[in-house]
């Protein structure tokens, strides 16, 4: 599961000479490459790259500054980051760019800490974000459309979107505008489209794709690099083209997780001997990832090769600087290795900060999710539409459907395109669950009873995020048959949990309020809610870690902040991170959606903590 969108893979290097109408040019400023030297050079002198990656939207922007502050005392001196465009025009024509996803902010936070910024434009981006990245409504829009290419479709979307939008706020920071961007990386065949318009002399590097040997040889001084593992053979690796071009290399600080599957790690002497071996060479280095960070919401993508695999909230990455930002041994041992090659900040280390351990929290059901969607539309079609055709990003959509009254008895239900969890249900009653993954199920043995509905409440895990399928449409996506008779006149209830006004926001209960009937008998399709506090005897909330033992499967908000999904019953990922920002002194809010299990009984109460150490390598289902 490489990670083909970030800067550091198989590249194409591009210095630009042409002029730009948009773009000031400050007397002596420059960032260029030296191809006789197959060097880079800022501001006419030789100058070694040596850049971590960090994604601001995996980070909340309260803690920008700390994350990029420790990158410049580790040695480092670049960033690397991607812009997501997904994050920034969830809805076509909507843009956000401010709070968390204030782009420009973070860039020039990086400068004001000492640091230069490559920044990958995308627009695919990979980095096991839904759809590598891609807004959804793409697929809303085309259903057809071949993302990532220079179809029609997918050219006119996405140069709206640069030329509108991105372009124009990046200009005014490169570097020969005095900012601190030195190098942009763009997807390749949409190179010689912006060429002219991304400043005087910039360098940028372009992915490698097969689509390369369409620019070989066709652009001035268009290279080609190649990447390192960790752990691959240290030697140099060939230049595919022309030698002059000077080589970036990444190394991998960690790896990415997937639901079900072990927790993955790097060891720091893999690391560390990686970094032993090219430093003395005086080479540029990317460490991939030097702070993973949070796929806060519902954000986190999937791939698909063997069989499907969603990535869990947490992308921790096992990488210098922990989820939470803290300091790890692997940071120290890094930061040794590069004070013998290059100048280190002097400044304090300091340990691991102070987490919040605010305790039990009662949770109390307020509200299922069937009264949830009798509040929203309900649209009706002969066949099952996707989450797309619904205009839904991420959450919930209900299918229902009724049976033909000849068909009656035990029958075989076959649901062959469930993307990606789809909770059964026969006449109200549960029939069992269909999934793509966990065990690839796609059909049920259910018994009909006169007058019965089919419901199927299906769960989008996030859209792959690489790959031949990123068009990944969620939902019933084809189908639905009973003893090979298709069902038809289909209602359905799309439950967008990214929209947060459609929340329950119903007050804790008192202890006399008849109580809320959940979901399913066992408490799943259930929304509920506790309250915790944050004492006002430290200076400010801590960040703290969501334990939901005996919980399976779901979604949980702090204070409607959506934290993302929590899947306990599979791992590895046991805890979610609370960031210290969304909390505040006094009463606080968690609710949790639960999909399938709760822990409550007659005699025990549901009930979800906060505590200091955060779980990620907990028992797994594979």
């Amino acid at each position: 599961m490489a990670m083909k969108g970030h800067f550091g893979v198989v590249c194409v290097c591009v210095a630009l000479v042409a002029q730009s109408a948009f773009t000031q040019v400050h007397q002596g400023r420059t960032f260029e490459i030296d191809y006789e030297n197959s060097q880079f050079l800022k501001d006419g002198q030789p100058y070694r790259i040596v850049s971590g990656s960090i994604h601001y939207f995996r980070v909340l922007a309260a803690d920008w500054f700390d994350r990029l502050w420790k990158l410049r005392m580790a040695g480092f001196n670049t960033v690397q980051t991607v812009v997501e465009w997904a994050t920034h025009e969830p809805r076509q024509g909507e843009y956000h760019f401010s709070g968390n996803n204030d782009l420009e902010a973070f860039i020039k936070t990086a400068q004001r800490v000492g640091l230069d910024v490559i920044l990958d434009i995308g627009p695919y981006i990979y980095a096991e974000r839904d759809m590598g990245g891609l807004p959804y409504w793409l697929l809303k829009q085309h259903p057809d459309i071949r993302l990532n290419t220079s179809s029609p479709a997918f050219k006119r979307h996405m140069d709206n979107w640069m030329r509108k939008e991105l372009l124009p706020r990046i200009r005014p920071m490169m570097y020969e505008s005095n900012g601190p961007i030195i190098i942009l990386t763009v997807n390749l065949i949409f190179m010689k489209e912006f060429l002219k318009e991304l400043g005087p002399r910039t360098v940028v590097y372009i992915p490698y794709s097969p689509m390369s040997s369409l620019v070989k040889g066709k652009i001035p001084r268009v290279y080609e690099t190649d990447d390192c593992f960790v752990g691959r053979n240290p030697g140099w690796t060939q230049r595919l083209t022309k030698p002059q071009c000077p080589f970036i290399y990444l190394v991998y600080g960690g790896w990415c997780d997937n639901w079900g599957e072990p927790h993955h790690t790097v060891s720091t002497k893999a690391v560390v001997e990686r970094l032993e071996h090219y430093l003395p060479m005086n080479v540029s280095v990317n460490m991939l990832m030097f702070h993973g960070g949070t796929s806060f919401g519902l954000t986190s993508g999937s791939s698909l090769r063997d069989k499907f695999r969603a990535n869990p909230t947490s992308y921790d990455y096992d990488a210098l600087l922990s989820e939470a930002g803290d300091f790890t041994d692997k940071y120290l041992a890094i930061r040794d290795v590069m004070s013998k090659y290059l100048p280190v900040a002097k400044g304090p280390i300091l340990r691991a900060t102070k987490k919040g351990v605010y305790g039990v929290i009662n949770m109390t059901a307020i509200e299922n999710v069937w009264k949830v969607a009798a509040r929203l539309p309900t649209v009706r079609n002969r066949f099952p539409l996707t989450f797309e055709g619904l205009d839904i990003s991420a959450g919930l959509v209900i299918y229902s459907s009724s049976i033909p009254r000849r068909i009656l008895g035990t029958v075989r239900l076959n649901l062959p395109s469930v993307r990606d969890r789809g909770y059964v249900f026969m006449g109200g009653r549960s029939a069992g669950i269909v999934t793509r993954d966990q065990g690839l199920t796609t059909d049920l043995a259910v018994r009909m009873a006169p007058g019965d509905t089919i419901t199927v409440v299906v769960e989008s895990q996030g859209r792959i995020s690489t790959g031949f399928h990123m068009d990944d449409f969620k939902g019933i996506t084809s189908n639905a048959t009973l003893n090979g008779h298709i069902l038809e006149g289909w209602n359905m209830t799309a439950i967008p949990l990214t929209d947060t006004s459609i929340l329950p926001d119903a007050p804790l209960r008192s202890l006399h309020h008849p109580p809320v009937t959940p979901g399913t008998p066992s408490g799943g399709l259930t929304f509920y809610i506790g309250v915790f506090i944050v004492p006002d005897e430290d200076p400010h909330p801590l960040n703290t870690f969501l334990r939901l033992d005996g919980w399976s499967k779901g979604v949980a908000w702090v204070n409607r902040f959506c934290l993302g999904r929590y899947w306990p019953e599979v791992g590895p990922q046991v805890t979610l991170y609370v960031p210290w920002s969304i909390l505040k002194r006094g009463q606080n809010e968690l609710l949790l959606l639960e999909l399938e299990r709760a822990p409550c009984s007659s005699s025990l109460p549901c009930t979800a903590s906060l505590q200091d150490k955060h779980v990620l390598d907990g028992p797994t289902s594979t």
